[in-house]
């Protein structure tokens, strides 16, 4: 059974990779290998109905993601028919492509951190597209935007759902962890970056300006929706940590009030003038591919976690390594592959609080590892998928280009996390 399981998953993740070469739309393959793996896994146990509760148990969360996604790209897709992004797109005078490059790595970095990683790069390669037409210069932002997103959110607590699940958990604790993963995760963007600053050159072209983009708002209705949609964003851990609900709960709320906004805003104008101003165009504009895409992959993933095989890499790791500075440092890789949640959850169950308290090396290691490790494939993160979704970047183009950048950027930062905890005991 758990053979038959990798095989499904391991050519559904060929098929995913060879989407172009295929010409298959990757949501079709990941959706396929999700069903086929809980079929396998279903079929193979002697009670099928626990296996459909557990099945339920592990989609609660992941619908939980897939709304939190759709509400922030609904809510992103509202502001840019707005105009609203223009607001930012105004105060970014350069079109130096590296100085663009260094400023959109920093205000993604500490905007994952305050947001989370997914948030943030929905709105920043949003923000993209209305600073460069190039869809080359495009993806290769995107791409950075990434390792930005999932460095920033590896050192907050709730920058990065791993990192969340750590603190909910009683394994880190908040100020220590902003203390030890900050310069970590500094280091692990940083190092990308000073290697492009030897080879990125010349400048970027804006995109031909739209005089019809914001016909039908004012300035100050596009200033209203904007701060009002950033706003929504950040209200979203806020919301979170007052009424511990989820945070696609937060983004709802936010969504609910700005659709409310919008309606009043524009009641009594022509409709066809402002159509494209609405919550019903904002729903069609958004990718919906990618959306289930993510339920695909998260979904298989689910069924590697259920079937027990994340639980056997995991402890297979420990029995075999040994040393935890390398167990964290493969675990971060193998993130890469399979997402970090389950990995984290897993070793969330392996390691008792009793022998590693609360700020231990190996929770602290771990948070940058799986937070970070993520990045070096465009699958490995919610972060990359949502990327993945909006510029239709292809596989084995981030592998060519990306995928290099990310790996020295996580063994740089894992280096200097290893330094640091030395020099401090």
């Amino acid at each position: 059974m758990i053979a038959l399981i990798l095989v499904v998953f391991v050519v559904g993740y060929l098929a995913i990779a060879f989407e172009h070469k295929l010409n298959i739309n990757k949501s079709a393959p990941a959706l396929m290998t999700a069903v086929l793996c809980w079929t396998i896994y279903t079929v193979s146990q002697p009670d099928p109905e626990q296996t459909i509760e557990t099945l339920y148990h592990h989609l609660g969360p992941i619908a939980g993601i897939l709304f939190f996604l759709l509400g922030a790209m609904v809510i992103v897709e509202l502001v840019d028919g707005h105009g609203g992004l223009e607001i930012i797109t105004t105060q970014i005078r350069t079109t130096d492509k590296l100085r663009l490059l260094w400023i959109t790595g920093f205000v993604t970095f500490f905007l994952s951190a305050v947001l989370d990683n997914l948030t943030t790069t929905i709105v920043m390669v949003s923000l993209m597209r209305k600073l460069m037409k190039d869809r080359d210069d495009r993806l290769f932002f995107a791409g950075i935007i990434v390792i930005a997103a999932n460095a920033g959110g590896a050192w907050s607590p709730i920058g990065d759902v791993t990192t969340t699940m750590l603190w909910v958990g009683g394994q880190i604790t908040a100020l220590n962890i902003v203390k030890m993963l900050f310069l970590p995760a500094l280091v692990c963007l940083i190092a990308p970056l000073i290697g492009l600053s030897f080879v990125v050159k010349g400048n970027v072209k804006a995109p031909d300006v739209d005089h019809n983009d914001n016909a039908g708002t004012t300035p100050f209705e596009r200033s209203v929706v904007f701060f009002l949609g950033i706003g929504a964003l950040l209200f979203v851990p806020i919301f979170k940590s007052i009424t511990h609900q989820p945070p696609f709960m937060g983004i709802l709320l936010g969504l609910s009030v700005l659709w409310a906004t919008t309606e009043i805003m524009h009641a009594g104008k022509d409709p066809v003038r402002t159509s494209r101003h609405t919550v019903a165009n904002a729903l069609r504009q958004i990718d919906a591919a990618s959306i289930l895409f993510f339920l695909g992959i998260l979904l298989a993933i689910a069924a590697l976690e259920a079937s027990g095989i994340l639980t056997h890499a995991a402890t297979w790791l420990d029995r075999n390594i040994g040393n935890m500075a390398i167990t964290g440092l493969l675990i971060g890789l193998l993130s890469a592959v399979v997402d970090n949640v389950p990995l984290v959850a897993a070793t969330q169950g392996m390691y008792d609080l009793s022998a590693y308290p609360p700020d231990s090396f190996l929770w602290e290691y771990i948070a940058y590892c799986a937070g970070t490790g993520g990045s070096i494939l465009i699958i490995g993160s919610a972060a990359g998928v949502a990327a993945m979704g909006m510029e239709k970047i292809d596989f084995f183009w981030y592998l060519k280009r990306i995928a290099l950048l990310a790996l020295v950027g996580y063994l740089a930062g894992a280096g200097t996390y290893l330094f640091i905890y030395s020099m401090l005991h």
